[in-house]
């Protein structure tokens, strides 16, 4: 890798330095890699679990910090329901630790093995129920970010505007190093299932997308199913055992990708192997969701785990009111692809409803409530080329990228989707950052 230095403004001294990685261990060490005149190589990008699907945590030519070493729980607070915690957290051991206080997350938020401040400085959401809790970073009170300069910066909510950039930022604006959070008591919801069609799932996505429901779905285009999941909240829900939920994560998570890879291996037929992994999933979904999973709660089966290193995935957000049309046309687009390219998924499509949010300037339902859809397969050959036709579709049916989970997006088109809020935020960006210190090439496409 090639070795990069300091920018000559004038205040400080050109000096040699070399790309590398950090894991600063407390808030001194963190600081002090940011400071001004420390011999670390430019561009600083910030990392937590290093589960984003893009570039936007990657300096190969300056310094990566991982926050994974700052890992303590300050305090959870059982009268004001709130938790402080270091950025480097996992989300996991956060909700075991809440849980053994009889507390929650509020929001069902997946990836449990990402960072806390990973998940507040990208989106990080799943299907909530309503419209409340969205994504992790809404229930930010507060948070200590160290700047460019290496100095704490103290955000609140008393700086409504400040925050708002803050959260979501991508960790262009400065590095959380700390974050304080509502919670709540845990409060167990009721989950129904149900397997349809994908052109029955479309009769009804309407209604559901404004139901007072949480709304989790999966989507195997090749089998023309869709496997429902409902969740609401009831007066008498019934106990949330937490086995149901560990097994349907350890499946979902873990043992399909293996399965599903190993097929690749040992079944060369293509047509063979589909219809295979077609049977399994829809088998794994019907047994696993409907007979098992009845009532859950926020804690229930969310404990850390490994994420499989051989998935691909790319999330795209489409508009709610529209999302009824957009199925049926992903399903079509899924099944044209395969019969011209030969390329296909072999893990279902997961999709979420994200309800309307502008707690954060750079918020993918900041107008309206979205339907998030993220694309997963073991399959790598041909992934990349797939990648770019998924983009195309997105664009053609009005789709929001996520900066660190939508591979191979458009810059110019990403521009476009986020529109004046994105310069807004580039504003501040400036402010902050104004030698782009922690912009790496792949965010200044549109960001500098």
């Amino acid at each position: 890798m090639q070795s990069t230095g300091f920018r000559d403004t004038g205040r400080f001294v050109r000096r040699a330095a070399s790309p590398g990685i950090f894991t600063p261990a407390n808030l001194a060490k963190l600081m002090r890699c940011l400071e001004p005149d420390a011999n670390v190589a430019l561009p600083i990008r910030v990392r937590g679990a290093g589960s984003a699907a893009t570039d936007c945590n990657e300096s190969p030519a300056g310094t990566v910090l991982h926050t994974t070493g700052l890992d303590r729980i300050i305090s959870i607070d059982n009268y004001n329901h709130t938790v402080t915690a270091e950025a480097g957290v996992r989300l996991g051991t956060l909700v075991a630790a809440l849980a053994d206080q009889g507390l929650e997350l509020i929001g069902s938020h997946d990836q449990t093995e990402r960072t806390l401040g990973g998940a507040l400085a990208a989106p990080c959401m799943g299907p909530g129920i309503g419209e409340q809790a969205s994504y992790l970073s809404s229930q930010v009170v507060s948070m200590k970010v160290i700047t460019v300069s290496g100095r704490v910066m103290n955000v609140s909510e008393e700086q409504q505007h400040l925050l708002h950039a803050f959260r979501i930022s991508y960790g262009m604006l400065g590095i959380i190093y700390e974050a304080t959070l509502r919670v709540r008591p845990i409060t167990t919801f009721t989950a129904s299932h149900r397997s349809v069609s994908t052109g029955k799932f479309a009769d009804v996505m309407d209604r559901l997308s404004n139901a007072n429901v949480g709304l989790k779905f999966y989507v195997l285009p090749h089998r023309d199913r869709v496997y429902l999941d409902l969740r609401r909240y009831e007066a008498e829900p019934g106990n949330a055992y937490q086995a149901p939920w560990k097994i349907k994560d350890w499946g979902e998570s873990t043992v399909l990708p293996q399965v599903f890879k190993s097929l690749s291996r040992v079944v060369p037929i293509p047509s063979v192997r589909y219809q295979l992994i077609d049977s399994i999933s829809a088998a794994t979904h019907g047994l696993v969701n409907t007979r098992f999973v009845k009532n859950g709660n926020n804690a229930s089966g969310r404990r850390r785990r490994k994420t499989p290193g051989n998935l691909q995935y790319s999330t795209w957000c489409f508009p709610a009111s529209d999302f009824s049309l957009v199925v049926k046309a992903y399903a079509e687009f899924c099944r044209e692809t395969f019969a011209r390219s030969g390329y296909r998924c072999d893990m279902p499509a997961v999709g979420f409803r994200v309800g309307k949010d502008p707690s954060a300037l750079l918020s993918p339902s900041f107008d309206d409530a979205v339907i998030a859809l993220q694309t997963t397969s073991t399959q790598r050959q041909g992934w990349d080329d797939f990648v770019i036709d998924l983009n195309q579709f997105a664009e053609n049916w009005g789709g929001t990228p996520l900066f660190s989970e939508s591979r191979a997006f458009r810059a110019e088109y990403a521009t476009r989707a986020y529109g004046s809020r994105l310069e807004f935020f580039r504003k501040i960006r400036r402010q902050l950052d104004p030698e782009k210190r922690l912009l790496n090439p792949f965010l200044a496409q549109c960001f500098a």
